[in-house]
């Protein structure tokens, strides 16, 4: 069924780039964007963090990363002291955007990345219930189907654009860049969702840390959410007030 999902959206693709596109088209190059499409659906793990790497590697060279000495750098630092230091094997590498976006996410190779916008909207249990959310997509393997969807997304819009290139080895920085951005705002399910905002709390729960700021932190997004709408982490499904009830009942033994 993916497979043949991720044909009709190459097929779109093809449609949507128009008949004058069509006619001076490479058909080799649609050819084996098409290929790339359909091979995205079947990334190994290892070919997951190959592209984690770039990806990461793109985004911190595009944004101004906290430096050691930050007065971010050095709060986070305490924040995430009893957190993880790996997930699924690979170490995690904690750093600070400086940024007033509110976020945070991270990649199947580690990288985890908080932005200074949502470390100024909360308290260090809220920011520990965020980073826990964001391990557990990891974690959970949602962050492998996220940058699938991703690399199919990069793969379909180069056919409207008529390029061809599909090897995973051979990305530029831009390209890296490119497939990162669309990894950050491309949407989990509510399932997914839920299942992040339960590993945030039993992780929380073992590590015998507050679990309040799960609650208080969707309260935040969820008063934030009605005018933003860049950030992926204000998209929230299911919305943020149900997320704060639901952790609330767990807290309370319901």
């Amino acid at each position: 069924m993916k497979i043949k999902l991720l044909t009709a959206i190459v097929a779109s693709g093809v449609v949507l780039a128009g008949c004058k596109t069509m006619e001076s088209a490479d058909v080799g190059g649609l050819l084996d964007s098409g290929s790339t499409a359909m091979k995205a659906m079947t990334l190994t793990d290892d070919d997951v963090v190959t592209l984690s790497n770039d990806s990461c590697a793109a985004m911190d060279a595009q944004n101004k990363v906290a430096d050691a000495k930050s007065k971010y750098t050095l709060r986070l630092n305490k924040v995430i002291a009893g957190m993880p230091q790996a997930v699924n094997g690979k170490k995690a590498v904690y750093k600070v955007y400086m940024t007033q976006d509110v976020n945070a996410w991270a990649m199947a190779n580690g990288c985890i990345r908080v932005y200074s916008g949502l470390m100024d909207l909360m308290n260090d249990d809220e920011l520990r219930g965020v980073i826990g959310h964001e391990i557990g997509h990891v974690a959970l393997g949602h962050s492998k189907k996220r940058m699938q969807t991703a690399y199919a997304a990069s793969a379909a819009r180069s056919i409207a654009a008529n390029s061809g290139n599909s090897a995973l080895a051979s990305l530029s920085r831009s390209q890296a860049g490119d497939l990162g951005e669309k990894f950050i705002n491309a949407q989990f399910s509510q399932s997914q969702e839920s299942a992040a905002d339960d590993y945030s709390f039993d992780l929380l729960t073992e590590k015998k840390m507050s679990r309040q700021g799960l609650v208080t932190s969707f309260q935040k997004l969820a008063k934030l959410s009605g005018g933003s709408g860049g950030s992926s982490i204000l998209s929230s499904h299911p919305p943020s007030e149900q997320r704060a009830k639901r952790m609330q009942e767990r807290i309370d033994g319901k």
